[in-house]
């Protein structure tokens, strides 16, 4: 009897049309998320008069030229350069240096004391532990709208307005990283603990010699959503620092929007220059991204 070929041939078509499909749509969502950013990009070359009369496009049939970036850099290469233009790139690497010493100061103490924190709550067993990771995840419920004002007056009482410690110390316990960490613990053997206790390790060399390099995935993947959060934070800095030479990048982006003049060639080409550290942490961290983000999903 002849075998009928058409079969595989129709499976095989069948299977295809999803796959295009899915394929399609992950296109235009891609599509979707680059465009402000290519849009923003290619806005950076262009005039700020242009930008605040036609908006930003993807028109690249207009010549691109480089004066915003001169303009950005003219700290460092003032020969041309007006004045207005050399304070304003002071103050912007002044803003851009404020933002990198505040975030890497919150992201190193944030996944440390989270760390710890869930390691004691799924490591070991004692009363009300339930209960205390819960009252952690409900911290999660309440937006931050809420919790704004009593924070602001803790601050205030504690005398921490207008400095780094103001601005990273309320938000140093997180609960999201506290309970992304638990979970990726709970996927660890707990035979790590007592075989290191059998040799002898204390409980702080078992956290920090044992358990922490175990745990580098989960440490990269809330290292980056952590920069993230902290680099683009704006709010609750805004309301702690007084004085411009303490205001971060985002705080003094948004000070070149006044009634009395707009700076649009520093404000894009800086905007664009911002996204460098933020793309830096990610190219570092992101082969641990996955792994952390899953590693935890299944317990075993």
């Amino acid at each position: 009897m002849a075998k009928n070929t058409d079969a595989p041939k129709s499976l095989a078509s069948a299977r295809k049309v999803p796959t295009i499909l899915a394929t399609g749509v992950f296109v235009i969502i891609c599509g979707l998320i680059a465009f402000p950013l290519v849009a923003g990009l290619i806005g950076s070359f262009r005039p700020g008069s242009e930008i605040v009369s036609q908006g930003l496009s993807i028109d690249l049939s207009k010549p691109l030229i480089l004066d915003n970036y001169r303009a950005l850099f003219a700290k460092f290469f003032p020969a041309g350069m007006d004045d207005a233009s050399i304070v304003g790139s002071n103050n912007y690497f002044m803003w851009y240096k404020n933002s990198l010493v505040l975030t890497i100061t919150t992201v190193v103490l944030t996944l440390l004391v989270c760390y710890f924190v869930a390691y004691g709550l799924t490591m070991y067993k004692f009363k009300l532990q339930g209960f205390l990771f819960f009252m952690v995840i409900a911290t999660m419920s309440v937006p931050f709208e809420i919790l704004m004002l009593p924070l602001y007056q803790e601050v205030t009482t504690l005398g921490l307005i207008n400095t780094n410690a103001g601005v990273f110390l309320p938000g140093l316990c997180a609960a999201s990283t506290i309970f992304f960490f638990r979970q990726y613990m709970m996927s660890l053997p707990k035979e790590l603990l007592d075989a290191a206790r059998v040799d002898g390790c204390t409980e702080y060399g078992i956290a920090v010699k044992i358990m922490m390099p175990v745990t580098k995935p989960a440490f990269a993947s809330m290292a980056i959503l952590c920069a993230m959060g902290s680099w683009n934070n704006m709010l609750w800095p805004m309301m702690v620092f007084r004085d411009t030479s303490k205001f971060t990048l985002q705080i003094g982006l948004n000070t070149l929007l006044t009634p009395y003049g707009n700076n649009y060639a520093l404000l894009i080409s800086g905007s664009m220059f911002g996204i460098i550290p933020i793309l830096i942490v990610y190219l570092i961290f992101n082969q641990y991204l996955v792994d952390g983000m899953t590693s935890g999903a299944v317990k075993g």
